[in-house]
């Protein structure tokens, strides 16, 4: 099968991606988005022949445009538009989850300074304030006073992008110092890891140490009912522990799975693989696969 790669930076994430349909023999189209235009009317050239696109951008802005034009252009995406556009606003994510019965933490969400600060002090201290659009941990405040939350505050409000005049409460989860990344395909999943930091903020990308995570049947539902209230598709589910039982605090779309592939044994790139010639022979019937 011919798979595209829709990218703006090849990483790590990405190269396993690449190595494994290599090794199967697939053709591999390299689309960077950067360097790329897209046609209202018609499909470019370039797309000719894919069986199927995997979306591997970095920039929130382009994977949500380029997943419509593929979708448009009848052209198999993963994930799809839908998912993109759910997953990719922290908003729409609390929504989606809370709407489907996730335990999920309570949030508020306003639209200026004072209503923002009404919201914090409801929560009290600490609370967090999050961007509405992000990754990787960036932008993340923990609040722990009053002062802290009106200079954040403040900060936010003179910056130019309208995403930072969306204030997104929400409450501060006490964990046991790490959370819970399982990456799933259309629900199943592929493993998981424990992310854990002295840091509250636990994601690898701020340099968290990762083991294996074994899935239980509590995590294995709220994995199922996440997918399934975001639109399904290749996603990484993120949990925290809680005295309650487990929380889902996002779901990621254009999930990276590097730390994931080095915390467990599962040949994580090669369970991705097979799932994209699934997709792809199911849009085609008449297109072969050749089994691994």
């Amino acid at each position: 099968m011919n798979v595209g790669i829709l990218y703006s930076r090849i990483r790590k994430d990405e190269k396993l991606l690449l190595n494994e349909l290599r090794e199967r023999d697939h053709e591999i189209t390299k689309i960077d988005v950067r360097k790329q235009t897209f046609d209202i009317a018609e499909a470019p050239a370039a797309f000719d022949g894919l069986d199927i696109v995997v979306d591997r951008c970095l920039a929130t802005s382009r994977s949500l445009y380029a997943t419509q034009f593929f979708e448009s252009y009848g052209i198999p995406v993963v994930n799809s538009h839908e998912t993109a556009d759910v997953c990719a606003d922290k908003v729409k994510n609390s929504l989606a989850l809370e709407d489907a019965g996730v335990p999920t933490p309570e949030t508020k969400v306003a639209f200026t300074k004072e209503t923002a600060m009404d919201a914090i002090e409801e929560f009290g201290y600490p609370c967090v304030l999050k961007p509405v659009v992000g990754s990787w941990g960036r932008l993340m405040a923990k609040i722990d006073s009053e002062s802290a939350a009106e200079a954040i505050l403040e900060h936010k409000a003179t910056l130019g992008h309208y995403e930072h005049k969306v204030f997104y409460v929400q409450e501060f989860v006490e964990k046991p110092g790490r959370d819970i990344r399982v990456l799933a395909i259309d629900g199943e999943p592929i493993a998981g890891m424990v992310r854990s930091s002295d840091h509250w903020i636990t994601n690898a990308a701020k340099g968290a140490e990762t083991d294996v995570f074994e899935i239980d049947d509590e995590a294995l539902d709220l994995v199922e009912r996440a997918t399934d209230a975001v639109g399904g598709g290749l996603l990484g589910i993120d949990l925290m522990e809680t005295a309650d039982g487990y929380t889902v605090h996002e779901v990621n779309h254009t999930v990276e799975f590097k730390a994931l592939d080095e915390a467990v044994e599962t040949d994580v790139a090669g369970t991705v693989v097979d799932w994209l010639e699934e997709k792809a022979t199911a849009a085609d019937p008449e297109l072969e696969v050749s089994a691994k």
